[in-house]
């Protein structure tokens, strides 16, 4: 097996749009959909192209109710071009007799190839490569190339080239009730003799994008003449492209685009730049290697291999090819955040969530200039947090679950379920969770690049007006004399309210509450790296002062937690007290993954009435907190559980997931990861087959998740390597799935480089340059200094 080259053999309508968001092509800025240049939206087909930003709010008339949504665009389709004899139909896959197929994506030089023999209604047989490329470098351009041959036929040939603005938001069949039309045609024309052009706006947020395009025909490497009619409508333009084409003689078709919108940096005019930056492309060629090359210094950053799993290892190269197409360095400056579907499809509207808390992770220790800039997505929205905090009668900053264009809150207020076909209400803006996220990515930037002066200027300021909505958010309750926290929704999302009440959200949250301590007692931390005009500049600007500090100080020491018989800690309180599921009849009707929120609301029932969740809160605690760190938060606010409180907890609450969510599969991995190997390596497997499988039946196509692709890449580099920061010092302590031979990868850690080689005997770890002269290692409890240049080898066994 080829581990960079995802290979499809046969072509299959029903497994095309999962492809097609497997397929996807882009570079941090705009991504393009695997579809077939010559398909258009239809039951098979949608060929989809998104902008990092790129948003549009839209009232719709649903159940009696107007409601607004803010939508991630569909833009102008650019990839269109299509063929077909001057006397014959144009190229259809779905009508034409397939004689070969193959579609490859190459993972290495970040390329999508299609290769078809087809027979057309007239017995001609022509033979189709297809070569695709969304810049990685030049974020401007893309480029498709064609090399087209007749292989029984000669004769003229009619090639179509056109750039479609009339598309509509239509990827996400439950949100075809809602207006999708979100483009505004401004006009279309001609660029010279080659090239057309096409401008648009979004209705609502003003947005300006303006593709152009010119199509070329070469024979034998030399540009042919050819006859050229232009067809264009509002919102509109097309080329038809004549020229004579013998048997078996190659033709390249090269098919080059700029695409400028209103929301770049350093420009004047949308269309002033893409009619410029046309004019000045490269061909196909020339384009395609300074793409491969800017592939390979990525690849040569962010790659992980594993030996013994030729399958796991393609999969595995498939997410951090996604990760590095929807966050990459064209991310730097645009001033948008991560999608948790990328920006691949529609799903979630193309909205940020709290999927970064997977994502930093690799991005920290490789390219953190990343990380730094999707936390300033948040910075620049903190005044729309504090307001909305305010608004919630609130202090600090009280983030949205769901985050757009500029930070307001864009959870839908009704959703449709598609197994019963009703709009229901929804609640699950309340996971107020999302803000211990963000605090969290801070914190961990933090860690992995000692960044003092973002944690100065932009960083302390961010987690402290976290840490002052979390102690608003806080009550005391004198008769337990614990603090509590009420009206939330954890990241299970399936218990939105007590059964039979009429109020939203549930108490005492696990998750929730512990990560509250995490953050007031980080915030003491920061407090502390700040130099003190620094701190003292932020205190009195955000209004904290020492009775602040003290309640914070009182809330970390007297948080309750819901903590059951045998040292369980209860997923919210009242959990234990909810019917039981009948797990057994369920899994037989419906299969292993289990949408039980919508099965139940399907069958008149209510998943709040019941001890199941989507994915196990209480096990996202192991997930993010070392034992240590999590006994030492638990001990401070007067709990002291066995020793064996952690594997109790995995046991009980294993039992209670229905694993809805792509994540379950990832957190139940990593914390069985010591002990039960096999197990964790299971679970690690069918979170890595998630989308490539999808194995949730028909999410895939509406966008990758990107949160659940991240966490498996993490699983590999920090969670079987036993990769942590402890008190300042990089440790390492690496378990070895059974099914490994070798982990090999590099590393950024402050400001220094350094290769990892790991089997299950030795670990070894090589200096690979950078900034810091030197780091200090922990292995096996033992400190070690790591100097430029040195290499060390530690036994395992």
């Amino acid at each position: 097996m080829d581990c960079w080259k995802i290979n499809y053999e046969s072509y299959d309508p029903k497994e095309e749009p999962k492809q097609e968001a497997l397929c996807v092509l882009g570079n941090g800025y705009i991504a393009a959909r695997g579809a077939a240049e010559e398909s258009h939206d239809d039951d098979i087909h949608y060929p989809g192209t998104y902008l990092a930003g790129g948003f549009n709010r839209m009232e719709s008339e649903v159940s009696g109710k107007i409601i607004e949504n803010e939508d991630f665009v569909n833009w102008p389709n650019w990839l269109i071009l299509s063929f077909r004899p001057v006397d014959g139909n144009w190229l259809n896959l779905d009508e034409f007799d397939i004689l070969e197929y193959q579609k490859i994506l190459d993972l290495e030089k970040g390329i999508l190839i299609r290769k078809v023999l087809v027979k057309d209604n007239d017995g001609r047989e022509t033979f189709l490569e297809s070569r695709r490329l969304v810049h990685i470098n030049d974020r401007h351009y893309a480029a498709i190339q064609w090399h087209l041959t007749p292989k029984n036929w000669s004769g003229n040939i009619i090639v179509k080239t056109a750039l479609d603005g009339t598309v509509i938001n239509n990827n996400v069949a439950r949100y075809s009730d809602l207006n999708q039309d979100h483009l505004n045609p401004l006009d279309q024309g001609q660029l010279g003799e080659d090239g057309i052009y096409l401008n648009v706006e979004t209705k609502q947020s003003r947005i300006r994008m303006s593709q152009a395009a010119c199509t070329n025909v070469f024979i034998d490497g030399q540009q042919t003449a050819v006859n050229r009619e232009t067809h264009q409508k509002d919102g509109y333009i097309e080329q038809q492209i004549t020229f004579h084409a013998y048997q078996n003689k190659k033709v390249a078709i090269e098919k080059i685009v700029a695409i400028y919108t209103s929301r770049d940096n350093a420009i004047s005019e949308p269309f002033a730049e893409a009619a410029t930056s046309i004019d000045r492309a490269e061909q196909f060629d020339q384009m395609l290697s300074s793409h491969q090359s800017a592939w390979k210094r990525i690849w040569h950053r962010v790659d992980i291999t594993m030996d013994g799993q030729e399958k796991d290892q393609l999969v595995l190269r498939l997410h951090i090819f996604h990760l590095m197409q929807t966050a990459s360095k064209n991310t730097i400056d645009l001033d948008v955040g991560v999608p948790s579907r990328g920006l691949h499809g529609e799903a979630y509207r193309g909205h940020i969530l709290w999927d970064e808390l997977f994502i930093f992770p690799f991005l920290n220790f490789r390219v953190p200039e990343i990380s730094r800039e999707l936390i300033n997505y948040r910075y620049r929205r903190l005044p729309e947090a504090e307001h909305m905090a305010k608004e919630a009668s609130y202090k600090g900053a009280m983030f949205p679950w769901q985050s757009g264009s500029n930070g307001r809150e864009e959870s839908q207020v009704i959703h449709l379920n598609p197994q019963s076909g009703r709009w229901i209400p929804d609640d699950t803006h309340l996971q107020r969770h999302v803000n211990a996220a963000i605090a969290h990515n801070v914190w961990q930037y933090y860690q992995v690049s000692r960044d003092k002066e973002f944690l100065s200027f932009f960083g302390a300021e961010l987690f402290l007006q976290i840490a002052k909505f979390w102690c608003s958010k806080t009550t005391y309750n004198e008769k337990r004399k614990k603090y509590e926290i009420k009206g939330v929704v954890g990241p299970d999302e399936y218990h939105t309210r007590y059964p039979g009440s009429d109020q939203p959200g549930i108490n005492n949250n696990s998750y929730t509450n512990i990560m509250t301590l995490w953050v007031l007692d980080h915030a003491f931390k920061i407090l502390d790296i700040l130099n003190q005009g620094r701190r003292g500049e932020l205190l009195t600007r955000l209004n904290i002062n020492h009775e602040d500090l003290d309640r914070w100080d009182r809330i970390t020491k007297g948080m309750f937690i819901p903590v059951i018989e045998k040292n369980i800690i209860d997923q919210f309180e009242g959990f234990d007290q909810l019917k039981e599921l009948d797990w057994e009849e369920y899994h037989k009707k419906y299969g292993k993954v289990l949408r039980l929120d919508r099965i139940l609301e399907s069958e008149d029932d209510d998943v709040n009435r019941y001890k199941a969740n989507k994915q196990a809160d209480v096990l996202m605690l192991f997930y993010l907190l070392s034992s240590d760190e999590l006994n030492r938060l638990l001990i401070k606010s007067g709990y002291k559980l066995d020793k064996d409180f952690i594997p109790k907890n995995i046991s009980h609450h294993e039992k209670l997931s229905s694993h809805g969510s792509t994540l379950s599969k990832l957190v139940h991995s990593w914390v069985t990861a010591r002990s039960n190997r096999k197990k964790s390596w299971n679970h690690f497997r069918e979170a890595l087959m998630s989308d490539f499988q999808d194995i949730q039946g028909g999410t895939t196509p509406e966008g990758i998740h990107l949160g659940a692709m991240a966490g498996t890449v993490d699983l590999i580099q920090r969670c079987y390597l036993g990769l942590e920061i402890q008190q300042d010092v990089l440790k390492f302590n690496p378990v070895i799935p059974e099914k490994l031979q070798k982990i090999c990868t590099r590393l950024r850690y402050r400001s220094h480089w350094i290769k990892i080689e790991v089997n299950k005997k030795t670990l070894r770890i090589i200096s690979d340059g950078g900034w810091a002269d030197e780091i200090t290692i922990n292995i096996n409890d033992e400190l070690f200094t790591l100097r430029k240049g040195d290499r060390k080898e530690f036994s395992l066994l």
